[in-house]
């Protein structure tokens, strides 16, 4: 027990009294980094920030650096206050501290900094007409939000239960909810499905809720069907008969048959006919040249 006792003297020890602390956006933040024991006066304190590995300056050299310079500040000796904090300062915090005068000289302690994000009102997606004993689903979408947000559905203000066939309310309907994607997806629609619905997104930080939309669910006319389509048929029939009887009456044959024109009788090589006046009628004259 002495020994133990002996080699903690002149060791320089951190703790602190929040290592995961969390945080909204666009408030402040202390990072407790405490020296319990150390025998130097003054010890060189250094933060670095680990982010994507990649590690950088946040204190050192007695100032802040890089992106909290202007909104952090070391309180006391060692910790660290962050003002306005930001999505981008989620990440690892190492508190370093080198006591030259301590046997052990250094000591370090890692911090993880969680800053939450509150929801934007997400994007739905509601199909607005459905026949009956069809399948629909319903989306709901949200980026902004940290950590990522659950998701439910609301039917004329009334929440829906992940699973229809758990509650004898919805008895009626057939729908599945997946609560991390936000995806409501209704194997089979009934005229009970029909309302008013709209998502709501909800993390640690917040909700947000986009805008009702109405899905209608409709009877399918089968008699309605199977009259237009009975005319249409009806219809062509007609235009058929018609084209029919047009052939027959040879309204689409051509003024040509045979590939010959209708034109005067063609003329024998080397004849030339001549209308007489008194005869009133033609006569040829021979054009040969012996």
């Amino acid at each position: 027990m002495h020994v133990y006792i002996c080699c903690l003297i002149g060791a320089v020890n951190l703790k602190s009294s929040n290592r995961t602390p969390v945080v909204q956006e666009f408030e402040s933040v202390e990072l407790s980094c405490i020296i319990t024991d150390s025998q130097t006066n003054d010890p060189r304190i250094e933060w670095k920030k680990i982010q994507d590995d990649q590690t950088t300056y946040v204190f050192f050299d007695n100032r802040i650096q890089g992106d909290l310079a202007g909104r952090a500040e070391l309180l006391g000796k060692t910790s660290l206050r962050i003002w306005n904090v930001t999505r981008k300062d989620s990440a690892l915090y190492r508190c370093e501290v080198v006591a030259r005068n301590d046997r052990k000289e250094i000591d370090e302690i890692v911090i993880e900094l969680t800053v939450q994000v509150k929801p934007v009102s997400p994007v739905c997606r509601v199909p607005k007409a459905v026949p009956v004993g069809k399948t629909a689903t319903l989306q709901c979408q949200e980026s902004e939000g940290f950590p990522r947000p659950h998701y439910s559905w609301y039917r004329n203000d009334v929440p829906l239960p992940t699973d229809s066939r758990a509650n004898p309310r919805f008895r009626n309907s057939s729908f599945l909810l997946n609560s991390e994607t936000g995806t409501l997806v209704f194997s089979a629609v009934h005229k009970e499905d029909s309302g008013q619905y709209y998502c709501i997104a909800s993390n640690d930080a917040g909700s947000a809720r986009c805008e009702e939309q109405m899905m209608e669910v409709y009877d399918l006319n089968i008699g309605g069907i199977i009259g237009g389509i009975l005319v249409v048929l009806a219809v062509l029939a007609l235009i058929t008969v018609g084209i029919c009887c047009a052939y027959r009456r040879g309204y689409f044959i051509s003024n040509k048959q045979n590939g010959e024109s209708y034109k005067s009788p063609g003329k024998p090589d080397g004849v030339n006919y001549v209308r007489t006046e008194e005869e009133g009628d033609f006569r040829h004259k021979s054009s040969f040249v012996i």
